[in-house]
């Protein structure tokens, strides 16, 4: 059974926690170690309990303190060879490489890393597997994908970005130059193309959607639940989103 819970998701920090069994894998490692240990005590977790950290990509907000945190608690990191070249700590007490297409396997999870559009070396999105369920992860892309589309269709659960409002970020704080990297195609993905990929997967097997990666000054989370109950065919109140300070707490797929 695949248990899952959010330390935090958006520009400021992002780090998911993934189980099955008595395995434990931490999804990015955006915060500060203490911050990073803070929040896994909040769910009930500490860093001994952790077989791995799995990174997306190089930008601080997911690679943050994963080198430092690692080397604190002796726990092998797995990224691509692009992420690695990216990152500002390379000093890994041990290192697994991978690249999109191949399958992993830590403890009792099953890992499928896949390409996504966006601004990084090499960057990478997961689907977990427990042989019987499956969890996907989408954040960071700037535009949907055919690829993308048939990664996620049909599985059990979904956590997928819903960044900004284009709206928004056109009348936003933001530099323009700021502007154009997030609303470009290969920055993140607007409320509504969130929309277009539910619209676009088998929903029969979905069991929880979680909106991911929210802006805190370019999106609302009332759009947000618009754009998910819109894909998939609900009422926004029935829909779930990720908080930058708190994330969410534990769910799981039966």
């Amino acid at each position: 059974m695949i248990r899952f819970a959010s330390l935090g998701s958006g520009s400021a920090g992002n780090s998911l926690l993934v189980e099955n069994g008595t395995t434990r894998v931490l999804v990015d490692c955006g915060f500060s170690v203490q911050e990073t240990c803070a929040r896994l005590a909040r769910l009930g977790r500490t860093p001994a309990q952790l077989d791995a950290v799995l990174i997306t990509h190089e930008h601080s907000d997911h690679i943050g303190s994963s080198a430092a945190f690692a080397r604190r608690h002796h726990l092998p990191v797995y990224m691509t060879p692009g992420t690695r070249m990216g990152a500002r700590d390379t000093a890994f007490p041990s290192l697994r490489e991978f690249h999109a297409g191949d399958r992993l396997a830590i403890g009792d999870l099953e890992i499928h890393p896949f390409t996504v559009p966006h601004d990084a070396r090499e960057p990478a999105q997961f689907v977990f597997s427990d042989g019987a369920r499956t969890l996907a992860l989408l954040t960071d892309a700037g535009h949907v994908t055919a690829h993308m589309i048939a990664q996620i269709d049909g599985v059990d659960g979904l956590l997928l970005e819903c960044n900004h409002d284009p709206q928004m970020l056109a009348q936003g704080p933001y530099p323009p130059a700021l502007k154009r990297r997030v609303g470009g195609p290969y920055g993140h993905l607007p409320n509504h193309e969130a929309q277009r990929l539910l619209a676009s997967i088998d929903h029969g097997r979905l069991q929880h959607v979680v909106g991911m990666h929210l802006s805190e000054r370019n999106n609302r989370p009332e759009l947000a639940r618009a754009a998910l109950a819109s894909g998939l065919g609900c009422l926004p109140e029935e829909t779930s989103l990720a908080d930058q300070q708190f994330g969410f707490d534990w769910r799981e797929l039966r």
